[in-house]
């Protein structure tokens, strides 16, 4: 918040030399203002919150607050004290760096031993595993497993580098003793009676008690409880069938479309103009790819592979055997002999895909969304096909921003899976954010 109304400032005051920026030094208890609101939508601590999420609290809270003090520079007649450009300028900073400095915080720290808090997992089997494994690898959730229990005497031992010490009946101990205030319930498996019974008895050891339901791969963002009358009710957000989202989705889609391509023409012309250079061939190529509703679309990029590819894949993987298990797995090589030296450099950069937002423009493809598949690779998604199509395949997407082709294709089609059935603007924003880093970094790039 400092930084967005420093640069703000100092922007307003290069501007206009006159302008005097000790005015606002003034102002600076208002950040305390944003530190509660942040606290209200329960962001501290930010713990095991989805980004989407975590992204779409941060920015109603900060746009709320400043439209408080905007309103309160109107009532009190301070309006012409105030630079108006310069609240405004600090507004649209605050809504960019306030994300990116929680993101960076965790990203520096998250794997401290002091960072987050320690949780004892309740339940040693497939659905305890995976618990652990995500929190382990997605540190930045902040909850770390120290223990896990089991009642089952053959499972104790070690689950992915944590302890299962015992029993459930070691629960309160652990609460007690090592102040740990965080248990995750991982036993969807079993019964009812038994199951309200773990949570009545633990539930007072541990103030934070999450409970893992028997529904693995449905909806998890937009799921909200209701009391019916005393019931426990999921109400899950079909986002994809409201007319309203989609219709703000295709809004930003031609609309950043249209300025980034306008932005990059000149950089476009030079990418053409190297690819000529380095090898002969067309500058772009369209392959047919599956898109909404099963329909079929050429999706264009720059050439990055030298003339005749299919040929020179088929030879070198007949000289190279030990390679066609990767091929047929990932449908992707790490040292792909097809690859130009320019079109090795635009696929690191992820820049051989900027053709597509031309079908964006066409509405045939989404700046986020699955990624673009052939017909080859539909049956490798299974009964998973038919929710792919209900939307449209985008230039990026979870699959780019998780690890690009350090991931497995069963990966790919699950977070594909997951990207659909959570799909919202808010993890569409988010994912348009984590790709610029991505990109840059080049993580997963070959």
């Amino acid at each position: 918040m400092v930084l967005a109304g420093g640069l703000s400032v100092g922007v307003r005051f290069l501007w206009d030399g006159s302008f005097n920026p000790a005015l606002y030094v003034s102002l600076w208890p208002v950040i305390g203002l944003f530190v509660l609101a942040y606290a209200l939508m329960g962001l501290y601590p930010g713990i095991g919150k989805a980004p989407a999420e975590e992204l779409r609290q941060l920015t109603l809270a900060t746009m709320l607050i400043y439209l408080v003090l905007g309103a309160a520079t109107f009532l009190f007649k301070v309006g012409d004290t105030y630079s108006r450009a310069t609240f405004l300028g600090a507004w649209a900073l605050s809504v960019v760096l306030v994300p990116l400095s929680r993101a960076l915080t965790r990203h520096l720290f998250a794997h401290k031993k002091w960072w987050g808090y320690p949780a004892v997992v309740l339940g040693a089997g497939e659905t305890g595993r995976m618990v652990v494994q995500t929190l382990k690898r997605q540190p930045g959730l902040g909850l770390k497993p120290v223990a896990v229990l089991d009642d089952d005497p053959e499972k104790q031992g070690v689950m992915e580098g944590v302890p299962v010490l015992g029993g459930l009946d070691l629960a309160p101990v652990l609460a007690r003793e090592l102040r740990v205030r965080h248990a995750i319930v991982a036993m969807p498996g079993v019964p009812r009676a038994k199951l309200l019974e773990i949570l009545e008895q633990h539930g007072r050891a541990f103030p934070h008690l999450v409970l893992i339901p028997d529904l693995f791969g449905f909806s998890s963002l937009w799921v909200t409880t209701k009391d019916l009358g005393g019931i426990l009710g999921l109400e899950v957000r079909q986002q994809l069938l409201l007319p309203g989202p989609r219709l703000a989705k295709r809004i930003i889609d031609v609309g950043l479309s249209l300025i980034g391509g306008l932005l990059l023409l000149p950089f476009l012309a030079l990418i053409a103009i190297l690819i000529k250079l380095d090898s002969p061939g067309p500058v772009l190529y369209g392959h047919t790819r599956i898109g909404h509703n099963g329909q079929r679309f050429k999706a264009w990029k720059f050439r990055s592979m030298v003339k005749d590819a299919d040929e020179v894949l088929k030879e070198y993987l007949e000289k190279h055997p030990e390679l066609r298990e990767e091929w047929e797995r990932d449908q992707k090589l790490r040292s792909d002999p097809r690859v130009t030296r320019i079109g090795r450099i635009l696929r690191q950069t992820s820049l051989d895909e900027l053709p597509q937002l031309w079908n964006v423009l066409r509405g045939e493809m989404s700046l986020v969304g699955p990624r673009p598949i052939v017909q080859d690779e539909v049956i490798k998604y299974g009964e998973k096909f038919a929710l792919y199509i209900k939307v449209k395949p985008g230039m990026t997407g979870l699959w780019q921003v998780s690890g690009r082709n350090d991931t497995t294709y069963q990966e790919r089609v699950n977070l594909d899976t997951y990207y659909i059935r959570n799909w919202s603007l808010w993890l569409d924003l988010y994912i348009l954010a984590r790709t610029a880093w991505v990109v840059l970094t080049r993580k997963g790039a070959y």
